[in-house]
């Protein structure tokens, strides 16, 4: 009985299961179980898709825009051969044919072969044609123009040809021409042209290097950057009436770069009041491999101070005992450290200082007067005159500088006026003349507007009030107020905390150089040491010229640096362009 009875249970049990299978409500459930089991796969398959191909495609220099080394152009080149952009081409169409969607990576490819391309021949040793070829699939020749890189070597020789007297102690061709133009080969039938060249210059010309009229800025620069051309190289070097101060640049430990221009401005001012040209010996900061056969000297950055053949008059009469008793020439020793740095202002200008227009702002108030104008208005001449032209080497640090940071920028603009089957379609198209002789003035492209800042904390607090990185960009605020297409900063700081804090503001673009910074508070020498002496030199000039080159500027006026950077910027023709300080020079 008992099996039966078991059995008749069994088959009661069954045909109430199936009574409620065949139910509509369990129906619902098993449908409802079945499709959440379908879209919790799907959902799986689609995220481990996107992970594969979205995150890693994520680029950390997009996010900082800073993020390409500086110090040595072969860092900043990870070469994509043709073979590669082939293979990525063909990822990408494989990518894009799954998902049905419009191809894209396709152009970043060509973005990355053309960025990469560029690159190589900044590189420290170019590579050979052939084996250019062989890794890039291209010929140098048929590489479409840069537009953010100047051809320093031509560069370099048309300023040697504008810095140098003519054959008989004539004047530079300072005429209206610029650039390359004065090159541009005039024939026998261009003789009002030929004419015009030959003519000496007149009173009217002003020196080349200065960029904008007298409006745009400091007062007297154009006439001044010219007579401090003409005290700089006499016509005779060994005219017995010439007199020289020879000096090395400052090199006590502690001494930033700032304070060594500080110095030499000094000197310079020295040497004018006491009608003597200046000749600068050692500069410790290009002591180093990378400056090679200048090691040691100013002219591995910029042009020298004075003719060479002032220069080897000069180191000629240092060994002259009668000279030095003569009083014909004199060394840095012959002043005190006080007549140096607080150097009496030339007035062969009269006192150009006393009508400054009020362009720096300060708690949002211009600054009209203040004390120590007349250092300022010098100061700026002085620095502006000794950078007046650039050396090879510096124009290819920034040239190294700009393509680290704006490189795939200005290859995707490029890009956008090619054929868009480049590199497999190249039109190689001779150089007409307005391109080489006319456009060539034309600096080097960079997204603008653009705004350097910097922001200068570390140990400096024990000279001037340091404020903090967001005061600084409530400043850059207040410019985007007024110039709503400002978004690109140039950013310059020892601080590494500074850089750290640029991704709270994800609507700016930063650009900075990728060097070691400062993780706390220590000394600037200390900083410097660690960083070695070319690296220590070689970026912040990049950053101090790309700060002059820029549209706005701020700063702290408590810093010898920015305090340069600004009267760089008021004779580069930016005086109009303001400067936004977050504190006072400290002597005010």
């Amino acid at each position: 009985m008992e099996p039966t009875n078991q059995k008749f249970l069994e088959r009661v049990v069954s045909q109430k299961a199936l009574q409620m299978g065949s139910s509509f409500p369990c129906q619902i459930c098993v449908v409802g179980f079945l499709c959440g089991v379908c879209l919790t796969s799907f959902f799986l398959a689609v995220l481990t898709s996107v992970g594969t191909f979205g995150f890693t495609g994520i680029s950390f220099s997009s996010l900082s825009m800073g993020n390409s080394p500086l110090n040595s152009s072969s860092e900043i080149i990870n070469v994509i051969t043709s073979s590669d952009y082939q293979s990525k081409v063909k990822e990408t169409a494989r990518w894009v044919d799954s998902k049905g969607r419009e191809p894209e990576s396709d152009d970043d490819a060509r973005v990355s072969l053309l960025t990469e391309a560029w690159g190589a021949l900044l590189a420290d040793r170019e590579p050979e044609e052939s084996e250019f070829s062989k890794r890039f699939g291209l010929n140098k020749s048929s590489l479409p123009n840069t537009p953010h890189l100047e051809n320093c070597k031509l560069s370099a020789q048309v300023n040697k040809h504008l810095d140098a007297r003519s054959g008989a102690g004539g004047f530079p061709p300072w005429t209206t021409w610029k650039g390359s133009l004065n090159m541009y080969p005039a024939t026998e039938t261009d003789k009002n042209l030929r004419s015009f060249k030959d003519q000496p210059v007149s009173d009217g010309a002003y020196p080349p290097w200065i960029v904008g009229s007298d409006e745009e800025n400091y007062p007297l620069t154009r006439k001044v950057q010219r007579d401090i051309w003409i005290h700089q190289h006499p016509v005779n070097c060994h005219d017995p009436n010439i007199k020289f101060l020879v000096a090395d640049w400052e090199k006590l430990p502690g001494f930033g770069i700032g304070a060594q221009f500080a110095g030499m401005a000094g000197l310079l001012a020295i040497a004018i009041n006491e009608k003597r040209v200046l000749v600068t010996g050692y500069f410790n900061r290009a002591d180093h491999d990378g400056c090679k056969a200048s090691r040691g000297s100013w002219s591995c950055y910029f042009f020298l101070e004075t003719s060479q053949e002032c220069r080897d008059r000069a180191f000629e009469l240092i060994t002259n005992k009668e000279a030095w008793e003569k009083g014909t020439i004199k060394g840095k020793d012959s002043y005190k450290s006080k007549e140096i740095w607080t150097a009496k202002v030339p007035r062969e200008w009269g006192d150009p200082w006393s009508y400054l227009q009020p362009t720096t702002d300060i708690n949002g108030s211009l600054i009209a007067v203040h004390h120590k104008m007349d250092r300022r208005w010098w100061r700026a001449q002085a620095v502006r005159y000794l950078m007046r032209f650039q050396t090879e080497y510096t124009c290819g640090l920034l040239n190294v500088a700009r393509h680290a940071a704006f490189g795939k920028e200005a290859a995707k603009m490029v890009l956008a006026s090619l054929d868009k089957d480049w590199p497999k379609v190249i039109t190689n198209q001779p150089k007409s003349e307005i391109e080489e002789f006319v456009w060539s003035n034309h600096r080097p492209w960079v997204p603008r507007p653009l705004l350097s800042m910097h922001v200068r904390m570390g140990d400096k607090a024990c000279e001037m009030k340091v404020v903090e990185f967001e005061e600084y960009m409530e400043l850059a605020h207040r410019i985007q107020m007024r110039f709503p297409h400002l978004k690109n900063v140039w950013l310059s700081t020892e601080m590494q905390e500074v850089i750290d804090k640029t991704r709270s503001y994800p609507h700016w673009n930063f650009y900075y150089t990728n060097v070691t910074r400062q993780v706390g508070n220590v000394s600037m020498a200390t900083y410097e040491a660690s960083l070695g002496r070319k690296t220590s030199t070689n970026y912040p000039l990049v950053n101090f010229l790309m700060a002059v080159e820029s549209d706005f500027f701020i700063g702290a006026l408590g810093s010898t640096w920015c305090f340069l950077i600004d009267g760089m910027r008021n004779t580069g023709g930016k005086v109009m362009a303001g400067y936004l300080s977050v504190n006072k020079d400290r002597f005010w």
